[in-house]
């Protein structure tokens, strides 16, 4: 455990580390206002927990990484599933190191007795998400080793009970998107306890005796006091029905009587113990006035924060007349932070980062270069914009899915970004200050004029640099992963992270993505202008050395060169002046374009022959989009016109993406094709009818899609039979990391995904492996 987090000490980039309910009273008690203290157990802690829980069960082995999809209309395979997972938790052992750390920070407060609240963050952008405030629960303990142990595994089991499966699957959340962290707080003995609610028609306020963990559960009826809000006058109050109070164990308020013997109520919060009211206390008002109008001039202070509608929870801890006023929560609406989101998209690339946003409204007139360091907010982004994007600290687009050009630039160059943020370029303005979430798909206006905000905006820049790097792994951590048969490759196009990547534990690289590579050396110009105007040689040389760059620190590695694919639509920077189809959703995309016009194709080729002839036998050719039966023999006499043949080591692989491979791939075989790599993609987008780039189809384009997993299914069982290798090189292992069980299972050959995905794909890789040994074992033994 690195480090707990003070209320008030949390920054605005913890906030997806302690949850919600944490942040929002960490800001409150930052600004003043009177906050029970407390320190926060991170997310992260429980990740951890679940990763080194020592169970043979693969629905417990691959918590951490499941998106644990059940059928929640089976309630009994539901409840079984929960109670399971429940049990796995609470019979594991919390690392006494973990124990020791919150027990000496607790100490502190010299209390008996701590309450430990889930604080829950979750990184969806779901509009249907509702208020999550009443799904987990409060545990209290003992301030004990032992006891702190306990609660904490009860607090965390709750995210897997039933009630919170069935929700989670109803929201559409997926696991991972879940952050629970634990708020770890003293508890004292109090005089009362309620909330208050302010909507602009009225406050109202309730109140009872002792701990208000007798209003949550339902035991009292609290008192009701309705108030004018412009004026803080009480209009009306009405006595509630308070038999029963909560307290501290021996440290009990006077006012009530003698604890309840356990036979007759009890309570499984070990430092809390239930006391009747004494009759004459039940006919009184649990609030002297005194505390009353406490409640109302802290609500009057609140509303400049939270403005007027808003519920807050207090508490007035001490004895008989002398007590304080604390605030216990704070309901999550958007005043309580001046830079709560204000706009909401797809989380394309993660990451949080503070910058000044420039607004490009159309993005046809691409400016020559863009200033350092700044959030670019932009309606779309086609592939040519990449030498540009090199200098961007974050991205945001109106358009575009998790499969767009925007998010797989954004993924490469790890720059963090959010997509189909709608009414962005309206919204936002040049020169404002944003901090951007990838993380949770959101965006969110900084007033950066005082001296607070710019220490934070330094902040999230010092976790966020101008010059962001990809998420890579480092290599000291992965090199202790266990071995895997399944090839692991890595998606790549930029030289410049060759250094970062060369040293993953990958087998090669299964896709690098020619037309994202040459457009550092195009300078703006399409390939047929540098040859049209007698340029040829020129490009020739760079187009080499770029590929050389790969084969060299890969080597003896393959390196999957994936030739031109580009549409004139996706590069309207390069248009070549040749006739072409603007307004088609696919354009001459792949092979097609080859056939129309091969003097680019040709001079690929000549660029693949000159990296064999330096000395490099690791480079193997990758077809894109290939339609026909046809379009592929051309492009195979093309390459052996090349003499690339002559080269032992030299493979000829296509991409599996358009549909018509499902019926055509042994006569492609028959061809000469060597190998296959499925593209999900343009696959999913082209079995599903489902433009990729269209982010208000997110949900539709689904690479999950019983359709798209049974062409996956088909394409590696005919690759087998027909006795070639099978890749797969789309966005969806990477996205969707659950589905590599299946791709092992059906004996895909190799997985290659962007770097900042390699080191939980092979985890998910090892997983699954180990799964099919251990099910092949336990037949064996049957």
């Amino acid at each position: 455990m690195d480090k707990l987090y003070w209320l008030d000490q949390i920054k605005l980039q913890d906030r997806a580390k302690v949850g919600d309910k944490a942040f929002y009273l960490s800001k409150i008690i930052q600004r003043g206002y009177p906050v029970v203290p407390g320190f926060v157990v991170s997310a992260e802690i429980l990740r951890q927990f679940l990763e080194n829980l020592n169970s043979s069960e693969s629905l417990v082995a691959d918590l951490p990484h499941s998106s644990l999809h059940l059928d929640v209309t089976n309630w009994r395979q539901l409840q079984q599933v929960a109670s399971r997972l429940r049990q796995e938790i609470l019979t594991a052992t919390v690392p006494q190191e973990w124990v020791s750390t919150i027990f000496q920070a607790a100490r502190e407060w010299q209390t008996g007795c701590l309450i430990l609240r889930p604080t829950l963050a979750v990184s969806t952008a779901n509009p249907g998400m509702k208020n999550i405030s009443g799904l987990l629960e409060s545990v209290f303990c003992e301030c004990e080793p032992e006891a702190i142990a306990f609660a904490l595994k009860r607090t965390w089991s709750q995210i897997f009970r039933a009630r919170s499966l069935l929700y989670w699957q109803h929201s559409g959340i997926n696991l991972q998107q879940t952050n629970l962290a634990v708020l770890v707080q003293p508890v004292e003995n109090a005089i009362a306890s309620g909330s208050l609610t302010a909507k602009p028609s009225g406050w109202e306020i309730e109140a009872t005796w002792g701990l208000g963990i007798a209003i949550a559960q339902g035991e009292v009826q609290p008192d009701i006091y309705y108030i004018q809000q412009e004026s803080g006058v009480v209009l009306e109050q009405q006595l509630g029905n308070k038999m029963l109070a909560y307290g501290v164990d021996d440290a009990t308020p006077r006012a009530f009587s003698q604890p309840v013997p356990n036979s007759v109520l009890t309570t499984d919060h070990t430092c809390l113990s239930t006391y009747l009211i004494q009759e004459a206390q039940q006919k009184q008002y649990s609030l002297q006035e005194q505390y009353l109008q406490q409640i109302i001039a802290l609500g009057t202070q609140l509303v400049s924060e939270l403005g007027k509608t808003f519920t807050i929870k207090w508490t007035i801890a001490g004895h008989n007349t002398s007590g304080k006023l604390y605030i216990t929560q704070v309901s999550p609406l958007q005043s309580v932070i001046p830079h709560l989101h204000f706009i909401r998209g797809l989380g394309a690339a993660g990451g949080r980062v503070v910058a000044n946003a420039l607004v490009i409204i159309n993005p046809q007139q691409k400016p020559e270069q863009l200033p350092k360091g700044v959030i670019l907010v932009v309606p779309t982004i086609t592939p040519d914009w990449l030498p540009l994007l090199q200098q961007v600290a974050g991205i945001i687009t109106e358009q575009g899915g998790l499969t767009s050009h925007a998010a797989i630039l954004a993924r490469e160059l790890g720059i963090t970004a959010v997509v189909n943020a709608t009414s962005a370029t309206t919204l936002i303005q040049t020169g404002e200050r944003l901090l951007l979430d990838g993380d949770r798909g959101e965006v969110y206006r900084i007033k950066g004029d005082s001296k607070e905000e710019m220490e934070k905006g330094r902040e999230e820049n010092l976790l966020s640099p101008h010059h962001p790097k990809p998420k890579v792994p480092h290599p000291a951590v992965t090199f202790h992963l266990p071995m895997i048969a399944t090839q692991l490759l890595v998606n790549l196009s930029q030289s410049t992270l060759v250094e970062q990547v060369q040293s993953l534990p990958v087998d090669g690289v299964g896709l690098l993505r020619s037309e994202l590579m040459a457009l550092n050396i195009l300078n703006g110009q399409h390939p047929n202008s540098w040859i049209l105007s007698g340029r040829q040689p020129e490009l020739l040389e760079l187009w080499s050395e770029q590929i050389m760059q790969f084969a060299r620190a890969f080597a003896p590695r393959p390196v999957f060169y994936r030739s031109l694919d580009w549409r004139s639509q996706d590069l309207p920077s390069l248009s070549d002046n040749l006739e072409s189809s603007s307004q088609s959703m696919l354009g001459e995309r792949g092979t097609f374009s080859y056939l129309r016009n091969p003097a680019v194709f040709e001079l690929e080729l000549q660029a693949l022959a000159s990296v064999q002839q330096a000395g490099y036998s690791n480079v193997n050719l990758l077809l894109p989009f290939v339609r026909t039966v046809e379009e592929f023999v051309f492009c195979r006499r093309k390459v052996e016109q090349a003499f690339l043949t002559e080269v032992a080591q030299f493979q000829l692989w296509m991409m599996a993406e358009v549909p018509s491979v499902l019926f055509l791939l042994p006569e492609y075989v028959k061809a000469g094709v060597a190998g296959i790599s499925i593209g999900t993609n343009d696959l999913t987008q082209l079995l599903l009818g489902v433009d990729r780039e269209q982010g208000q189809l997110a949900r539709v384009f689904n690479e999950r899609h019983p359709a798209v997993m049974s062409a996956i299914a088909q394409l590696i069982q005919m690759a087998q039979t027909a006795g070639i290798p099978c890749s797969i090189c789309g966005q969806a292992p990477a996205l969707y990391p659950e589905i590599i069980d299946k791709l092992v299972e059906w004996g895909i050959t190799s997985i290659s995904v962007e770097p900042e995905a390699v080191e939980r794909t092979y985890q998910a890789i090892a997983r699954a492996e180990q799964r099919l040994i251990l099910a092949a074992a336990r037949r064996k033994l049957h």
